[in-house]
Order: C-alpha cells, then sequence, then structure tokens
C-alpha cells in the first residue's frame, strides 16, 4: 500500500448556493491528490503524457460524509492499495481542517499508449518507485 496526503483551502467558487461544496468539485479533490501522490513517487502526469501514456478515467465513486465549506482546509489522502497492471485503483479519504472525514472515494484510471489509442501496462517510470513501496 502507498498513500499520499495533500492539502487545500475550499475556494469560493468551489460552492454552491447553499455555501457547501458543489458535490461535483470532489472530482477535482480527487484528482489532486492524484497529481501530488505521483510528485511523491518522483514522476507527473506532465512526464506520463510527454512519454506517450495518458490515464482516462474508467470508474468514479464517491461518499458525502458531511459538507465542507467555503475557506475550509482540507486534507486529500490518496492511496493505492493493490498493485497496478492496465488499470490503476485510487482511493481517497478527505478530511476537514478538525481532522473529521467529510467524504470518501474511489477512481480507477486505465493506461493508454497515446500512439496506438489502446491499453498498455503501467509504465515502469511509475511501476518501479510504487513497488518499492509493496515489498515487505
Amino acid at each position: 500500500m502507498y498513500s499520499f496526503s495533500t492539502k487545500t483551502r475550499v475556494r469560493y467558487s468551489e460552492t454552491d448556493q447553499m455555501g457547501y461544496v458543489y458535490y461535483g468539485n470532489y472530482a477535482s479533490f480527487y484528482e489532486i491528490g492524484r497529481v501530488e501522490l505521483f510528485r511523491s513517487l518522483g514522476t507527473s502526469y506532465r512526464e506520463l503524457e510527454e512519454s506517450g501514456i495518458m490515464m482516462p478515467v474508467y470508474e468514479l465513486k464517491s461518499k458525502f460524509h458531511k459538507p465542507a465549506k467555503y475557506d475550509d482546509e482540507i486534507i486529500i489522502k490518496s492511496i493505492i492499495n493493490t498493485i497496478p497492471e492496465l488499470r490503476i485503483q485510487f482511493l481517497y479519504q478527505i478530511f476537514n481542517q478538525n481532522n473529521e472525514l467529510i467524504n470518501s472515494g474511489e477512481t480507477t484510471l486505465v493506461f493508454i499508449d497515446m500512439k496506438t489509442n489502446q491499453l498498455c501496462k503501467i509504465p515502469s517510470q511509475l511501476s518501479v518507485p510504487l513497488l518499492k513501496h509493496f515489498k515487505q
């Protein structure tokens, strides 16, 4: 298993008329978590795309426990708990500044070779640093 946490602050534009984070914005929070998790492993989405790999979202699930509000500081914990091959699954836990769980979610992304537009295996620039966290 590998996990990484990052913080961000809820912006006014991310809230709805009730002052709560609009539910559609949680997908963006998940993306923030994924991007920072990749950076923590020494790579980035940009580097993956420059090497010819894109990663579209295949599936997304989200569960809302408590609302997040404008100017709340939130912690996005992103988790990879299985070794990826053709797909990579992320689990998310989002906490407010009081360390209360406000959202949990899951996304599955696939690896696509941009030249062939076909599924491909996880690129080594991601698998090598990631596998170190799965070996006992």
